[in-house]
């Protein structure tokens, strides 16, 4: 038997952590400016399994444009470089035997729309993700009248109160996709 403040608190809870996992994904999108989360998603073959590099290594950002990766073990170095060579980032490891620099190039104009365009598409399917929440929590709520667990006047209110934490995410999602996509289009 689920009361209305159990389904809504069950929402509301999966809806907060689909805001936090949009903020990880976008964390990981190339911005104007060097962050140690761009290197979040590349795996390094680590004897034999595939390991975060922050897990093999220190990520540091010394410059606005350039990060630092520099592994605890010295015959890593070349798994590291070949894993960024390999990633979807574009970016080229300069190595000098210690450490590996990536120097990130200035976006062109073409490339930020494009990127404003993924950042636009994860917020949607972020979005999609919340209204299917909302959806079942909507049916959670009629289904518990139906069974007359719970009045009339608390269903409707139960819909009313689901649909108030909905908009209040979506207006979360709008939020963060739109500061990142600012940071995306900052020259």
């Amino acid at each position: 038997m689920a009361t209305v403040k159990e389904i809504t608190t069950n929402m509301e809870g999966k809806m907060h952590k689909s805001v936090d996992a949009l903020k990880v994904d976008l964390a990981s999108l190339r911005a104007g400016r060097a962050t140690p989360a761009l290197l979040d998603k590349i795996m390094v073959d680590y004897y034999g399994s595939p390991t975060p590099i922050n897990q093999v290594a220190s990520v540091t950002v010394p410059e606005p444009r350039m990060i630092v990766v520099q592994p605890w073990e010295k015959n890593m170095l070349k798994a590291i470089e070949k894993a960024i060579m390999t990633s979807d980032l574009g970016l080229n490891p300069n190595s000098d035997g210690v450490c590996i620099r990536l120097n990130l190039p200035q976006l062109t104009e073409e490339r930020r729309k494009d990127l404003v365009k993924v950042v636009h598409k994860k917020a949607e399917e972020f979005r999609v993700v919340c209204r299917n929440l909302r959806r079942d929590a909507n049916d959670a709520v009629k289904k518990a009248e139906k069974a007359k667990e719970i009045t009339e006047d608390d269903a409707k209110k139960g819909t009313e109160q689901i649909q108030k934490i909905t908009d209040k995410i979506m207006k979360d999602i709008d939020a963060v996709a739109a500061n990142k996509e600012k940071e995306v289009m900052e020259v």
